[in-house]
This record gives C-alpha cells, sequence and structure tokens, in this order.
C-alpha cells in the first residue's frame, strides 16, 4: 500500500503504512530548519529514544499501548503497530451511562499504572485513546517523560479534567469516574493528588 499520512503536527506527521506483511502506523518526526542541523538531529533521536523507552515501559506494567516493531533513531521514525479501533473521543459521549462510567474506570486504572512507575504521559486525552478489543490503548507519548513528582501527575490528570470539559461537557461525571478508577489502582496517596488538581484549578482561575 502507499504511504498515506493520516495526521500532521508541529513535531511529528503520522503515517499508514506497512511493514513486514502488517499494516503500521509510523510516527515520524519533523526536521526543524530553524534548528542548527547538529542540535536538530540529536534532539530528533533522543526524543524518539525517549517516547519509544516510554511505550515499552508503559506495556510492561499492565498499559495497553501500540506494539513498537522498529525505531531508526537516525531518522527519528517509531514504526508502530496500527490499532485498529475507535478513538474514545469518538464514541464517549455517545454510551449509555454505565458503559460511559465503565470505560472512565478503566482510563483512571490505566493513568494509575503510568504513575505507579513514574510515567507520565504529558497529553493524556480522549484524542489519545483507542478502544479495542475492550482495552483502551493510550498513543502519543510525545510530550511524557519520567517523573516522580506529585504535581506533575497532578498536571497530567488536570490535561484530562480539561478534555472531558471540553469535549464532553455534557456528560459531567466522566473525570469522577477515571479518579474512582485511578483510586482503585494508584498505588500513593491519591488524596495529594486530587488536591494538587484543584489547586492546578485555582491557579488558573485567579491568574
Amino acid at each position: 500500500m502507499d504511504k498515506k499520512i493520516i495526521y500532521k503536527g508541529a513535531e511529528a506527521e503520522i503515517v499508514l503504512s506497512r511493514y513486514l506483511g502488517e499494516k503500521v502506523v509510523q510516527k515520524r518526526r519533523i526536521p526543524k530548519s530553524y534548528r542548527i542541523k547538529e542540535i536538530d538531529s540529536f534532539l530528533i533521536s533522543f526524543r524518539t529514544k525517549e517516547e519509544a523507552k516510554l511505550i515499552s515501559e508503559a506495556r510492561s506494567y499492565g498499559v495497553s499501548v501500540p506494539i513498537i516493531y522498529d525505531v531508526d533513531l537516525e531518522g527519528g521514525v517509531i514504526t508502530m503497530q496500527y490499532v485498529a479501533g475507535r478513538r474514545i473521543k469518538d464514541i464517549l459521549n455517545d454510551l449509555d451511562e454505565k458503559e460511559r462510567k465503565r470505560i472512565c474506570i478503566m482510563i483512571g486504572e490505566s493513568v494509575a499504572k503510568l504513575h505507579n512507575n513514574d510515567i507520565i504521559h504529558g497529553d493524556i486525552t480522549t484524542s489519545n485513546m483507542i478502544l479495542l478489543d475492550d482495552r483502551i490503548h493510550f498513543i502519543d507519548f510525545g510530550l511524557g517523560g519520567k517523573n516522580s513528582e506529585i504535581e506533575t501527575k497532578g498536571v497530567d490528570l488536570h490535561v484530562l479534567m480539561e478534555a472531558f470539559e471540553s469535549t464532553h461537557s455534557q456528560h459531567p461525571k466522566c473525570f469522577d469516574y477515571v479518579l474512582e478508577g485511578y483510586k482503585k489502582e494508584f498505588l500513593g496517596n491519591t488524596d495529594t493528588i486530587v488536591k494538587k488538581i484543584n489547586d492546578i484549578v485555582k491557579r488558573g482561575r485567579y491568574r
């Protein structure tokens, strides 16, 4: 099949392709002409390596993510499984309340598994989750990293809270359900995380 760009952002493009007979997605980091070439090459290689490591780690901790088939550090390309499901963003509003609650609890459990191991996704939105075989697959760890701080985990969840408020505002209980799942799975003190989220909300309000 011909390679087909299915998404193009400022930092990377997502290309539908084939690899060893399998339908795959390739995430290709875009070179920046305004950066010194050596620095640009280093950053592309470093960020590609870090993202691939995060995805592999997430899988090892029981979070559903695409399988990585190949990593080209020089070219800044991660070749991975094409997750042929549906984005949570596209289906959540149309589910009945019982199923919506179940899905949101599953999201919270997965985020807690990431946070238990100090993996910060960096862009947790319902656009970056795909439902396939009754598992929620997390995609796009490009803004992610490793961090043990409560603040960073609170920010990670706050991003998700804002995503619910903007995209699924007619279902105000979604984030409460997420926290329900998170509290079941998180090994630390969830009260400090929730307090941090509330602090972040207040900070935004009084800016």
